[in-house]
């Protein structure tokens, strides 16, 4: 460790700190001090970003295939509905960018720093910028100081700051000014005479020279190590999953047309637009467009009434999905201070008496020693003690806490006691119990006293008292000997005020918590247990043991797993990444450059406002406040937009299915073209228009109580079954025509199917949409929703398009009357077959769930599988502990 003198030199700077001219110099040619973050991005690249969607990628080669077989009007709808779609997406994003670049100036800092106008000039200090300094600035720090940039220090009194955001340690480390070389078994950051950006004043004060500023300090080193790309994100691998589901009928449909239509009708290239069409008919035209509605729909409110910022907006989805919980303790389930727990005497009994004799200890080693304000530990005893009996003593002296000592001594005047003084001794039980008139026996047994109660997670302060005559020199350290033992006074972290209500919500979401500290395991798992965290026997892990591990048995110990205690970021990222892959979906909240790695390795990362700036920026969804609440509202606001999604993928998908089956079978057994490519257009615009209303649903009486997320492989199933049952509703229908109206043979046959059909597809779609997406909520509600009252719009432009003037441009005619009794009676028995397949399906799904979600009787578990497909929720396993 090079000397103060060797820094300074090596600086070409001195303790009394540079001249302004040398300041602005080298601010000129090293920059400004600013650490990594992300720029932000224009309107423009959000809008090409957007484009990149695999959904959009569909359309597009749709729109593409259009205009090569002339098909203009498709080829318009589809590429109005790309665009809009990436407007929607650019702009809601290009909000949330510049809401948390606004968060950033809120949370921006000035510097105490020491410059000279002139070589001759005595120095001044004066506040400016962090972004102004740079090395070799001489700076002051203070209790509750941001370290503004890495520093040797060259004068300390008590000085100790916290660490947490660089390494996870939540405890004050002690620094000191000194040159003498210190073994630091933990890297630089254990060493006492340096201090690092990220960091902040707990206690104490010190002066210090700037060693580094910039990407040049650890801080972004840090980042830079961790700079890799973000793993693929649950609403990523859905979409992957559903878009391939979409590629594969596509490319499957447009050939299995043109084969049947040329070997068993003889048609040739002609039928290549209907065939396009039909591909068309099958693609959710309108899911870039709605998905985009209902997460930016979601991520407003969000910002309005809970200060929670969705920057990517797909992570609001991601939000919702999450079943696992990942955080740190302090901060989060805990303030970043200590509260007074118990005094306890040399009998392991309560004794008030202990901590009046701390408090004693703390009010004038405060008055007394030069202190700006009292370090947090001495705060809470003074929180917790009576004043009237402070003012009771006179102080006479004090010796400041001090790294080597790890103890402070105060010299008071004991009411009663003429010429005598009182030493108050409180400190680390270890050097305590070192000054103590004790045997050893004795001294043991108070030694493990302390120890039982740092494993039940708290801190543990010593306490003990001497008399000595008084007199007129001065007390010193050695003073404190022979001392007699009080007791201790015990603290643990004060609980967060809203932390419990947060973690029983998302509890009861199906949200499972898992505490990544540096912290004790016994600091932590007291906190779990204040809060009402069950933590079972053998559910705490340490770093140790996480290292014991390999991949696969970690990915199977996370789940039993409630505390990973003494962890570094790589043993936060590990254990993200095995939480994931034993089929999690993960959800990170951290503050400090220390929690880089996990943010990253999570399917979405969450940062409070007064997060490091690089944590800030890379995070999906940024608070206003460190509060779990916070995350609880964006989980509810997350399901209930996934919730929509996965109804309008279901409703569309099932659809547009059955009636591409219905197309192919018409297609077969009629001389004409089941529908004409302009009618197949018409009918997917009034559908893809109805369907808008998804994004502005809200059918559950309750927010959903398990993750949701989209998953392709139940879809699939889902859409076949509904698909194949919606091509027997077509199929009947076209008896009902051959019954009806005698069959196809004359001119005006062909214009009556086109019609009938076209009126029974837009009134099986209506009742589709009411039937899976309002479900048991329409038998309650008088008053019909946005799904409702679409459903009822697109019922009517079926039933009165056909007759209306514009009908014979499309190719429609009026119906004769004896067709519609006849077509309510298969749309009855369509709703009927709809009812039982959804409450099959829902019983065969609820069978795949495991034994503890599901609920006590069948008929709750019919209503909750009615409720669960109508918003197109999939349950997802929680590890329970």
């Amino acid at each position: 460790m090079p000397t103060v003198l060797e820094v300074l030199r090596a600086l070409d700077s001195g303790p009394r700190g540079l001249t302004e001219a040398q300041g602005e110099e080298r601010a000129a040619r090293l920059g400004e001090n600013r650490g990594p973050a992300e720029r932000e991005v224009s309107w423009a690249r959000l809008f090409v970003r957007g484009l990149r969607d695999p959904f959009t990628a569909v359309l597009g080669c749709l729109c593409l295939v259009s205009a090569a077989v002339f098909a203009w009007g498709t080829a318009s709808v589809i590429l109005l509905l790309v665009l809009v779609s990436c407007a929607l997406r650019a702009s809601g994003e290009y909000r949330a960018d510049r809401s948390t670049s606004a968060l950033r100036e809120l949370v921006s800092a000035t510097a105490t720093v020491v410059r000279r106008a002139d070589e001759e000039a005595a120095p001044s200090a004066r506040e400016i910028p962090v972004a102004d300094l740079v090395p070799g600035d001489v700076i002051r720090l203070g209790p509750g100081d941001l370290v503004p940039a890495d520093v040797r220090l060259l004068r300390s009194t008590g000085l100790t700051v916290h660490q947490a955001a660089l390494t996870g340690e939540s405890e004050p480390v002690a620094k000191a000014a000194d040159d003498l070389a210190h073994p630091a078994p933990g890297g630089a950051f254990e060493q006492p005479q340096l201090c690092f950006q990220g960091s902040s004043v707990a206690s104490g004060g010190a002066t210090a020279v700037v060693t580094a500023t910039g990407a040049h300090t650890r801080f972004a080193l840090a980042h830079d190590r961790t700079a890799v790309p973000p793993r693929e994100s649950a609403f990523d691998r859905s979409v992957h999953g559903i878009s391939w589901i979409l590629i594969r009928f596509m490319l499957l449909t447009p050939p299995l047309v043109l084969m049947a239509n040329a070997a068993l009708r003889g048609r040739g290239l002609e039928t290549l637009p209907f065939a396009v069409a039909v591909a068309v008919g099958l693609t959710p035209e309108m899911l870039p467009v709605l998905v985009t509605l209902c997460l930016a729909r979601g991520a407003a409110p969000l910002a309005r009434a809970h200060g929670v910022i969705v920057k990517r907006l797909p992570a609001l989805h991601d939000i919702g999905a999450v079943d696992v919980l990942c955080l740190d303790k302090t901060g989060t389930l805990t303030q970043d201070r200590p509260v007074t727990d118990r005094a306890l005497g040399p009998d392991g009994r309560d004794d008030p008496g202990v901590l009046r004799w701390a408090a004693v200890n703390a009010w004038w080693t405060l008055q007394l020693g030069d202190l700006p304000q009292p370090d947090a530990l001495d705060e809470a005893i003074l929180d917790a003690a009576d004043e009237d009996e402070l003012m009771a003593y006179d102080g006479v002296a004090a010796v400041p806490f001090a790294p080597d000592r790890r103890l402070s001594v105060a010299v008071v005047r004991t009411p009663g006691r003429l010429g005598t003084h009182t030493l108050v001794v409180k400190g680390d039980t270890s050097s305590v119990l070192d000054r103590c008139t004790l045997a050893d026996d004795e001294r043991e047994r108070l030694l493990a006293l302390a120890a039982r109660q740092a494993e039940s997670g708290a801190r543990v302060l010593a306490v003990a008292t001497a008399e000595r005559s008084a007199g007129g020199r001065a007390y010193t350290p050695g003073d404190a000997r022979g001392l007699t033992f009080r007791g201790v006074v015990t603290l643990r972290d004060a609980l967060a005020p809203t932390a419990a209500d947060a973690l029983k919500i998302l509890t009861d979401r199906g949200v499972a918590v898992r505490i990544l500290t540096g912290d004790h395991p016994g600091t932590a798992v007291r906190a779990c247990l204040d809060l009402g965290v069950p933590v079972a026997e053998g559910a705490v892990l340490t770093a140790e043991d996480v290292d014991r591990l390999n991949d696969a048995e970690l990915a199977e110990s996370v789940g039993r797993t409630t505390v990973f205690a003494r962890c570094t970021p790589g043993h936060k990222a590990r254990i993200t990444g095995a939480l994931r892959s034993a089929g999690h979906t993960v959800g990170f909240l951290g503050d400090g450059v220390n929690d880089l790695p996990a943010l990253r390795a999570a399917d979405v990362g969450i940062a409070p406002r007064d997060a490091t700036d690089v944590v800030r920026d890379d995070a999906d969804v940024v608070l206003a406040e460190k509060d779990l609440t916070a995350v609880a509202h964006a989980v509810d606001a997350g399901r209930q937009a996934g919730g929509n999604i996965a109804t309008y993928l279901r409703i569309t998908l099932s659809s547009n299915l059955g009636n591409v089956l219905a197309m192919l079978a018409a297609g077969l057994l009629l001389p004409f073209l089941p529908m004409l490519p302009a009618q197949v257009l018409i009918q997917n615009l009034c559908f893809d228009a109805a369907q808008l209303a998804f994004a502005h649903d809200r059918p559950r009486p309750r927010v959903p109580s398990r993750p949701t997320a989209l998953d392709p492989r139940t879809l699939l199933r889902f859409i076949t079954g509904f698909g194949v049952l919606n091509a027997i509703a077509d199929l009947a229908t076209f008896g009902i025509l051959a019954l009806a109206l005698h069959g196809p043979g004359t001119g005006d046959d062909e214009a009556v199917f086109h019609s009938g059909w076209f009126t029974e597809n837009l009134l099986t779609q209506a009742a589709v949409m009411v039937m899976l997406s309002v479900g048991r909520r329409a038998a309650g509600s008088r008053r019909p929703g946005p799904v409702a009252w679409a459903a009822i719009a697109l019922s009517a432009v079926g039933l009165v398009l056909p007759a209306s003037p514009l009908g014979p441009a499309l190719g429609l005619t009026a119906l004769p009357a004896v067709y519609y009794p006849l077509l309510g009676a298969v749309l009855v028995l369509y709703a009927v077959g709809l009812r039982a397949a959804r409450t099959r399906f829902g019983r065969r799904h609820d069978g795949d769930r495991a034994d503890d979600d599901r609920p006590d009787d069948d008929h709750a578990r019919d209503d909750r599988a009615g409720d669960d497909h109508a918003s197109g929720d999939r349950a997802v396993p929680v590890a329970r502990t």
